[in-house]
């Protein structure tokens, strides 16, 4: 009975992560979608925790410290994701999803160090077998998914920590020369010393005459182990911030696959469908960001994008830019017919998203048509606008991706592009030469009036500067965000 029981709770629960995943796609049951699976998860986490039985109708034992593992994580959980900034969401979602990569890494290891550090539990008497048969299956498959779980757990764990600590500023790219080329190296020695690892492990129950894992086994393990945490370091360091977006994806990927591997070491099936979803999900994302930026997955990971200032003589080439004052720009903006916003990570460094959606309703009330035009690749992290703006009640139908937004800019009066940069700069599709060239952009160049809100004129997060700042119908309006928003709005109301 209990054993049914537990079957159906994870069959519910991987509904609900199914059911739950299709509704993140619709930004007005996403919400929705996200406790849904909660739910789902929790509901497997109990079914696991009381109605589990092993072969010897076992319970799990040590019930204190799981609890006040989920009471204590629970909390950390809690307490993090309240107080964390909008700007620090990416940040937050590194070192959240590192933490999936290493409890993928630890179920893995934990799982060797059982087998080897235990060999007189390897055989139990068994109905219809009282001399004994090997009671878990140490067979090649099963030290494969063991091997598999260790290093992308791993790798994710320490790429995810590094991708932390760059978002957070706390370090800067590192290259140098022959990176790449060590980085290949350390991958050719890791898989090398997996396939030794299971040449040399005795196999259980194949092989009953191998005898008790041996510690060379164990110290090869730990090399491995030690070697993935390295390569995982070293294979997000040189990488550029403009492509943080696409790893950030990747690494999630990763920790879905490791997970995965976790759910057949275990048989359960909900931490299988729950690591294989999140794999799929990551990986397809990571192919779709690929696409908005026209650049393949092997240019991402080595063509060291984003690194190096690229300036190209643009205002010698265009002439000078020019700005225009808060009280024109609220004038232009007052008698606009439709205004498209784009936001940026300008818009949410600067906690600019509420008096971004207060100016909105500002000039609705004064007939304006107002929507927002979101990039794809937008901010540090897949739907950091969509995010941004949800948190200030910007109305989901006012949020148009860029196909819908591109086709609506040549019917434009006026763009008002907040801290965006790379996503609109029209020389992705004007110059062969720039490291942007065939990306997919917002074409704010085609509406009438361009107004770009920027502290200064330093190129954005690709490192490179915009055609679009020198352009006639541009006009650049310098500043913080929120204070810009926040003096139009006052000039708007009093005009």
């Amino acid at each position: 009975m209990g054993e049914s029981l537990l079957i159906l709770c994870y069959l519910l629960a991987s509904v609900s992560f199914i059911v739950g995943l299709k509704m993140l796609s619709d930004p007005a049951r996403a919400r929705k979608g996200n406790r849904l699976a909660a739910g789902g998860m929790t509901l497997a986490i109990a079914g696991t925790i009381f109605l589990y039985r092993d072969d010897h109708q076992q319970s799990l034992h040590n019930y204190p410290w799981i609890f006040a593992g989920i009471v204590f994580g629970t909390f950390v959980g809690v307490l993090a994701a309240r107080r964390v900034k909008m700007t620090a969401m990416p940040e937050m979602v590194s070192l959240f999803n590192g933490m999936g990569g290493a409890c993928a890494m630890l179920i893995s290891l934990v799982e060797f160090l059982f087998i080897y550090k235990a060999p007189d539990l390897q055989r139990y008497p068994q109905p219809g077998n009282p001399g004994g048969q090997l009671d878990m299956d140490l067979s090649a498959g099963r030290l494969l998914i063991i091997l598999g779980g260790l290093i992308i757990g791993s790798v994710s764990f320490a790429g995810s920590l590094i991708a932390w600590a760059k978002l957070n500023g706390k370090i800067k790219d590192v290259l140098f020369k022959g990176q790449h080329l060590l980085n290949l190296l350390v991958l050719a020695v890791i898989l090398g010393l997996s396939a030794w690892f299971l040449h040399s492990t005795p196999g259980y129950p194949s092989d009953l005459s191998a005898g008790p894992i041996g510690s060379s086994s164990l110290y090869l393990l730990l090399l491995i182990l030690a070697l993935s945490l390295i390569y995982g370091v070293f294979f997000v360091f040189p990488i550029g911030g403009a492509d943080m977006p696409v790893v950030i994806s990747l690494l999630n990927s990763f920790t879905g696959v490791a997970a995965a591997c976790g759910g057949f070491l275990y048989n359960n099936k909900a931490m299988l469908t729950g690591g294989i979803l999140v794999g799929a999900a990551g990986t397809l994302l990571t192919i779709l960001m690929c696409r908005a930026m026209n650049r393949s997955l092997k240019n991402v990971l080595i063509g060291s994008f984003g690194q190096h200032t690229v300036s190209s003589g643009l205002a010698a080439e265009h002439g000078a830019y020019k700005e225009i004052s808060l009280t024109d720009a609220a004038m232009v903006m007052s008698y606009a017919r439709r205004i498209m916003i784009v936001p940026g990570y300008g818009l949410a460094v600067a906690q600019a998203q509420h008096a971004c959606h207060e100016l909105e309703l500002i000039l609705t009330e004064k007939g304006v048509d107002v929507k927002y035009a979101i990039h794809p690749v937008a901010g540090r992290m897949p739907g950091h606008m969509n995010v941004l703006l949800a948190e200030a009640d910007v109305p989901y139908e006012n949020l148009l991706e860029m196909e819908k937004a591109n086709e609506e800019f040549p019917g434009t009066d006026v763009v008002l592009v907040l801290g965006a940069n790379d996503v609109v700069n029209p020389a992705a599709k004007s110059d062969p030469a720039s490291p942007i060239y065939g990306m997919p952009i917002l074409d704010v160049e085609l509406a009438r009036t361009c107004i770009v809100n920027k502290r200064s004129m330093k190129p954005g997060y690709a490192g490179i500067e915009n055609a679009l700042f020198f352009q006639p119908k541009t006009s650049m309006l310098f500043g913080d965000a929120k204070k810009v928003l926040e003096n139009l709005i006052h000039e708007i109301k009093n005009g």
